[in-house]
Parts: C-alpha cells; structure tokens; sequence
C-alpha cells in the first residue's frame, strides 16, 4: 500500500470524523436551550424586564397590548422575568416606569432588577436535569401573570397569580395610586415580615396575616419567603409561556366551554407578533360576583394547562432521537473510513 496515500485517506477519514462530532456537538447545543414567550394580554402596553445570567438578548422591551415575543436561554440560566407598567420613554428610549420600574433610564435594564412591588417569575434551568420555576409576590405585586410549560416532562404544572390583587389589597399596603400592592416586608420592613435576622429560617419564618391575604388569593404563587412547598415547581426540556393579564373563564365556561386551542403567533428573535382577538376577559377585568377565588383561580389554571396540552407544540427538540441518530452515523462513517483505508 502506498503510505502517501493511506496517510492521505486517513487524513480524510480524521477529519470527517471531527467534522461530525462537531456537528453533534452543534446540534446538541441548538437543542438545549428553552424559549421564554411572553404574551401581553392586557389592555394596555407592559415592558417586561429580565434580570438572569447569563444575559439574554434583551434585558427589557415594549409589548404592545395583543403581542407576543420569545427570546432563547441556554442550559443552567437562572434569572427572573416581570412586567413594568406605566412607562414612559421618550424617543431616545429614556424614562421610567410607574410599576416595576427598573432604575435603569432606558428600556433595557441592563443588569438591574425590579424596584418592589412587581410579580416575579422566576426560573432556573438545569443541565439535563430539571428546571425549576415560580411564580412570587414576595416582592409584592403589580400585575397578573401566570407561567405555562410546555413540551417538557415531569410535573410541569401551570402556575401565578390570576387575581387582581391590587382590587383586594389592604390599604397599609397600597402604594398611592392603588396600581401595585407592597409585601409587608417593603412596607414595614419587620424582620418577622422578612424573615430575616432571628427569623431568617423556615422554622422561624411563619407566614403573616399579610402574607395570607396573598396566599388565598393566588394559592401557587410564593406569599413569603419559606413558602416553598406549594410554590415550587418542576418541569425537564420544556419551553415556558410568561402571559401578563391571562384571561380568567367563569367557573361555568371552564366546566362548559372547549379549551381555547388557538395557538397564539410568537417568533423569535425579540420581533412581536400579534396574538389574534384574545377572548376572555383581563385581569383587572369584571370579575364575576358570587365565585371563590381560589376555585376560580384553579380553575382558571387547569383550563389553560388543558389548553396548552392541546396545542402543546415546543420549539425545544428533545435531544434522545437525535444521540440515536447521531451516534448510529458516527458509527457508520468510523466503519466506512476504515474499511477504506
């Protein structure tokens, strides 16, 4: 055998090989990653925020009422999401923002969190294990907002906070306007209420007649900082849907009524997209008289899930089939080059 050539072809075969464990290795991290939508159903324009690392394409933008915007974040991003309300910005993008505001004189937030009260929610996802996420009124509240998994595995169940708190928040807690609801920690900053210094331990740290206000009005969502048992949950490669103001279906339309299955337009990339009529009504909305708000909150939490198990396509691939395929064609050009050499 020619020793130039069987160097040449071994040279060939090496590098074929290092090309497809590249393009594996590519293709593994395209699917690794989740996509955060965020869907405005509100009736007026929100300036979501985001606050995580690593940074993300966007730390803060507009979204006009009925759009919606989905952005990607890698394997092991841990960082928060809420929505300001009452910006104004002039035309070289500086101002600030009634609610939720971030400090930062811009749109983007570039690195700076929520100022209290603002509706967090709160995510970390793991490395080939699982994500975990909530939804927390710890830092009070401004705005409905629930949290959708989808395309995952596991529990992935839907949470937040469906209930206008703002409506029933008690008048110690109000800030001026009546357009966000404090915690009892930023309004009296009692260690008890913050569970800090002595009382810096779940032992220690009980929720207050405060807290419980919150907790049933919107029994999945953190009311203080120990409440991690009924507010925590769990979901493996799923994307998650962040809706400001979700439409709440009266207790006879969720027994009644189909799950709405349209599948609300979303692109990639920070671009809006129109999210059609959105049926139902907002938060903040006419609530219905004699209904339980914590039924009706379930309720209204299991109708979405069922919605989003109908439609329940992700843009996140699972990566099982794709380590099959992979490994199977590395093997076979690994055969191939060596029979041939």
């Amino acid at each position: 055998m020619d020793p130039l050539s069987y160097s040449h072809r071994h040279c060939q075969c090496h590098f074929s090989t290092t090309v497809l464990f590249f393009t594996i290795f590519l293709i593994f991290e395209g699917v690794s990653s989740a996509t955060f939508t965020f869907i405005n159903r509100c009736d007026f324009t929100v300036w979501p925020g985001i606050l995580g690392n690593p940074k993300l394409e966007s730390t803060g933008f507009e979204l006009a009422k009925g759009t919606s915007r989905s952005y990607q974040a890698p394997t092991g991003w841990s960082g928060r999401f809420w929505g300001r309300t009452g910006c104004n910005f002039d035309d070289s993008g500086h101002g600030a923002c009634a609610t939720g505001d971030c400090g930062s004189d811009q749109v983007e937030c570039n690195g700076t969190g929520a100022t209290p009260p603002a509706t967090l929610a709160e995510f970390t996802l793991g490395s080939g294990s699982q994500d975990f996420y909530d939804v927390s009124l710890v830092d009070g509240y401004n705005l409905a907002m629930i949290v959708e998994a989808s395309g995952g595995s596991g529990d992935c169940s839907t949470t937040g906070c469906l209930t206008d708190l703002n409506r029933k928040c008690p008048a110690e807690l109000k800030v001026k306007d009546g357009k966000a609801c404090r915690s009892a920690c930023e309004a009296f900053g009692n260690p008890e209420y913050c569970c800090s210094g002595v009382y810096n331990s779940p032992a220690a740290c009980k929720p207050s007649m405060y807290s419980e206000v919150f907790k049933s009005s919107c029994p999945k969502s953190y009311s203080y900082a120990y409440d991690d048992a009924t507010s925590t949950f769990t979901c493996t490669s799923a994307d998650y849907t962040i809706t400001f103001c979700p439409n709440v279906p009266s207790l006879k339309s969720s027994r009644d009524s189909a799950p709405n299955t349209t599948d609300p337009g979303t692109s990639t990339g920070g671009s809006d997209t129109g999210i059609g009529t959105g049926t139902g009504t907002a938060i903040g909305g006419t609530e219905s008289g004699n209904d339980d708000p914590e039924t009706l909150q379930q309720a209204a939490l299991a109708s979405s899930w069922l919605a989003s198990l109908a439609t329940g396509d992700s843009t996140r691939t699972h990566p099982s089939w794709i380590f099959r395929y992979g490994f199977s064609l590395l093997t076979s050009v690994i055969i191939l080059c060596y029979v041939h050499l």
